[in-house]
């Protein structure tokens, strides 16, 4: 079999946590990407027949039985990933009863998966039911957005237009918007099954006063979602005080989602 380090699927985790970090969207472990895998190109790695252990989810998802993800560990550090991935990141497999997952690598010191599986879980099952390319769920916790989430009205709808606003990049980026979720406990069903809920219409969910959820069909995508949101937040906060000499109005907004042939949210603007 090929080296597991060798895995396009590991060098990209690799590669995008310890970004993540670098931008301080993860301080020390905060956040958590799960990452749904071929299973396929897996077996090129792995031994299929060969699990680990068993972990319960506390989830039932059947839904997504026989699917394998791998996904960041719960109470490990971004920063660390690239050196030790063996140890921070495990690949799972949703076991036959849908509520255990059958551990396939990783996770060495006796860890498990993200406190927020079940969240992720739910999300997947969510996109896939809209998107069957979905293939990414990430959490992370950028510094302007969440600081955006103090000062601005979380309302979906005057949130996406402030966001639009901001610059000319950001509604062709994320035409469809983003939901909005009052401040919840983490870690929880709840919050997970709200998240889901929102999932169905938005690739891209704020936690209030917490951070922020994106989806996608792969890293590049999900990552740069997040990085658009966080780049406009930017600019928000940058400016809010001031004030406003220029700004793209409704009608540049239209013009834009008619120039690149979007599908947008055509009632969130006046």
């Amino acid at each position: 079999m090929k080296n597991i380090f060798d895995a396009p699927f590991i060098r990209e985790m690799r590669a995008v946590t310890a970004n993540m970090y670098r931008l301080g969207w993860d301080e020390r472990n905060g956040g958590n990407i799960s990452y749904m895998l071929d299973e396929n190109e897996v077996a090129e790695y792995l031994d299929l027949n060969s699990v680990i252990r068993t972990i319960p989810t506390g989830f039932d998802a059947k839904e997504l039985i026989g699917k394998i993800f791998i996904v960041t560990g719960t109470g490990k550090y971004f920063k660390n990933i690239d050196s030790d991935p063996e140890n921070n990141l495990g690949i799972i497999r949703i076991a036959g009863d849908g509520t255990t997952a059958e551990l396939l690598w990783g996770y060495s010191d006796g860890g498990r998966f993200t406190s927020e599986l079940p969240a992720h879980l739910m999300s997947h099952i969510s996109r896939l039911s809209v998107n069957p390319e979905n293939r990414i769920i990430m959490h992370c916790h950028p510094d302007n957005t969440l600081a955006m989430t103090q000062v601005h009205e979380m309302d979906e709808r005057k949130l996406t237009r402030t966001l639009w606003k901001q610059m000319t990049e950001s509604i062709v980026v994320f035409p469809d918007g983003i939901g909005v979720l009052p401040w919840m406990v983490c870690g929880t069903n709840e919050i997970g099954k709200a998240t889901a809920e929102k999932m169905k219409k938005y690739r891209l969910v704020v936690w209030t006063l917490h951070g922020i959820y994106g989806a996608g069909k792969d890293m590049d995508e999900t990552f740069g979602l997040i990085e658009t949101v966080e780049k406009a937040a930017i600019q928000y906060m940058l400016t809010a005080h001031l004030p406003k000499v220029n700004t793209i109005t409704d009608d540049n907004l239209r013009a834009l989602a008619k120039a690149f042939n979007l599908d947008y949210r055509k009632d969130f603007l006046d």
